[in-house]
């Protein structure tokens, strides 16, 4: 079975720093975007950041200048890098991935169990 395991939340004060990992593993042939989204009591969830295989990124207007996604393909590892933090940002953080399991399967849907990101004033 495909496992995505979130790593990095915590307790900050507002301005600081936290940088988010995600890294996947089980039966995996290829990875494609690969994505942070984040979910505060009694909201829906929404995308924060996501990026393709090769690359390519796009943020939430609420968090652009202030986080950075990355991805180390070989490791199958997802990084969010985020500065600045606010207290709006306090949330369960949760990582995305768009991934195939098997050479006879479609590309899927797959998420973590999230990682608690709390922003203090």
């Amino acid at each position: 079975q495909v496992q995505l395991v979130e790593s990095g939340g915590g307790l900050v004060q507002a301005g600081g720093s936290l940088r988010l990992s995600c890294v996947a593993s089980g039966s995996i042939i290829s990875i494609n975007d690969m994505g942070w989204y984040r979910q505060a009591p009694g909201t829906q969830r929404e995308v924060v950041a996501a990026i393709t295989s090769g690359g390519r990124s796009n943020f939430a207007d609420s968090v652009k200048g202030r986080f950075t996604i990355s991805r180390d393909n070989a490791k199958n590892t997802l990084y969010l890098q985020m500065d600045s933090l606010k207290p709006e940002d306090t949330a369960i953080y949760y990582c995305n991935a768009q991934l195939r399991s098997s050479w006879w399967s479609r590309v899927s849907d797959y998420w973590g169990q999230g990682t608690q990101v709390t922003v203090s004033s």
